[in-house]
């Protein structure tokens, strides 16, 4: 891990714990979606700072609620939860991935998973909701679609999404390489 990862890193815990990002100050009417972005060989950094974070947090700030949505995980459980799972692992051992992204193209319609997403999370009921695993739904899933329709849904609660990757305030580039060409707004958490 570099210097510069892990300085960002030690910025995160104090950054959602302040009053103003808690209440999505001086967001110029902007939704309260933050990235926060980072090289995609050190997911196993992350995954473990983030572990170690919502632990910490549950133990300093115990009245700071946080949703921690694996988006790997929630697309797993959703495709088990109808009945679809057992059947898509057998068209992509048979068939190939490509067909498999083409049977789930409906049961994964953004929209869905929006709403399962927000089901899970429960926007209401908490300060702040953390995504990870965004890097393990591609090809599959693609994370610009999901944050497009979690807009109307967070009602003023702010989300942050580990992605591995690049975002440069307008864009992301999953792996450093996959461009998705689409604006997006959200903040990078920390600089």
């Amino acid at each position: 891990m570099n210097e510069s990862l892990k300085d960002r890193l030690n910025k995160i815990m104090d950054r959602i714990q302040s009053p103003a990002f808690l209440s999505n100050a001086g967001l110029g009417n902007e939704i309260g979606f933050y990235i926060f972005d980072y090289p995609p060989e050190d997911e196993l950094v992350v995954r473990e700072y983030v572990r170690f974070m919502l632990e910490t947090l549950a133990k300093k700030n115990p009245d700071l609620t946080i949703a921690h949505i694996n988006l790997f995980r929630l697309l797993i459980n959703y495709l088990k939860d109808r009945g679809i799972y057992d059947r898509a692992l057998d068209i992509q051992k048979t068939k190939g991935d490509e067909a498999l992204g083409k049977a789930l193209k409906g049961p994964l319609h953004e929209e869905k998973i929006a709403k399962a997403f927000v089901d899970a999370a429960e926007p209401d009921k908490h300060d702040v909701v953390i995504m990870t695993g965004v890097g393990n739904v591609w090809p599959l899933f693609r994370s610009h679609t999901l944050l497009n329709n979690l807009h109307p849904f967070m009602q003023g609660t702010p989300l942050v999404v580990f992605y591995p990757g690049i975002y440069d305030g307008q864009g992301l580039r999953l792996f450093g390489r996959l461009s998705d060409n689409n604006y997006y707004r959200a903040f990078r958490l920390v600089p």
